[in-house]
């Protein structure tokens, strides 16, 4: 029987107070609440639980959705147990509000396939220190399906067009903070629209997300930077990037190769003079012959 496993920690990531992932064998939840949304996916076995006095299950390709402060349990529905990954989300500050509490406890299991993908794909982002823009844009996605999902109406209801004057507004903050960065949140302010709309109008304008975008961007400046002679920690730190390895996977992703290698791939003229060629803090020495030794007088 393999061991139970864990992992825990809250991501820099508005809305999320914790994210858990799981490998459970033997465990059983007794009765329980939490002051925050439970956003649960199972990625192997399935997990049975009760939720205000009623049976419920999560297999395989569904979504859980448990509300704050409504008693519930849970206990592995095989004897293989399960391993799931859990998002617990701000009842205030996070995508949903009590008004949804009450659509939550009569259907907790959603059937949908884009809805889990879409979670999945937060989970990763938010194990990616560095990548809190693509995390927050992810999470307002995750969070506007789940209204719907919860409200059908609102779904039905005509979303706004893609603006390009806020895909445009968006572009020209993100080129003034391509270092420094911007949160989704404090975009969405600065630029006067909802986070969702402006993620969605910045992608059907330039065909391509807000994170993509500043990491390219970011990316862009690592190159001049590696081919200029700087290392690449320090280029890391100089580009905006979270650490040496938050650069080399977008380097990676973007460019082909890591940046040490590609800065070891400059043309030998490109190349900044070996360190023997420089005198100490003088600069590249002289070529020319040394002036002849003058004889002490006298000698």
């Amino acid at each position: 029987m393999e061991p139970e496993e864990i992992t825990a920690w809250r991501p820099a990531v508005a809305g999320v107070a914790e994210v858990f992932h799981a490998h459970f064998t033997r465990h059983a939840y007794p009765m329980h609440v939490h002051d925050t949304w439970t956003l649960l996916i199972v990625d192997e076995g399935a997990v049975r639980y009760d939720l205000e006095r009623n049976a419920h299950g999560t297999p395989l390709g569904t979504v859980s959705l448990l509300p704050p402060q409504v008693p519930h349990n849970g206990s592995a529905a095989t004897p293989a147990g399960f391993r799931k990954r859990v998002l617990y989300l701000d009842a205030g500050a996070g995508p949903l509000d009590a008004s949804f509490i009450g659509p939550a406890v009569d259907t907790p299991d959603l059937a949908d396939p884009l809805l889990r993908r879409r979670i999945s794909q937060l989970h990763t982002s938010l194990a990616r220190p560095g990548d809190e823009l693509e995390a927050a844009a992810r999470l307002t996605l995750v969070g506007e399906r789940l209204r719907e999902r919860l409200r059908p109406r609102l779904a039905q209801a005509p979303r706004p067009g893609p603006d390009r004057r806020v895909a445009s507004a968006l572009r020209e903050l993100l080129d003034a903070r391509v270092v420094r960065g911007v949160g989704l949140s404090e975009a969405a302010e600065l630029v006067h629209a909802h986070p969702a709309h402006l993620v969605r109008s910045f992608a059907a304008a330039y065909g391509i997300a807000p994170h993509q975008y500043l990491m390219a961007r970011r990316v862009d400046r690592a190159r001049s930077l590696l081919l200029a002679g700087r290392p690449p920690g320090e280029v890391a730190t100089a580009c905006g990037f979270y650490d040496q390895s938050h650069l080399s996977r977008h380097f990676r992703k973007v460019v082909g190769a890591p940046p040490a290698r590609y800065a070891r791939s400059r043309h030998p003229e490109q190349a900044p003079p070996a360190p023997e060629e420089r005198g100490p803090g003088r600069g590249p020495v002289s070529s020319a012959p040394a002036p002849p030794r003058t004889s002490p007088s006298g000698a």
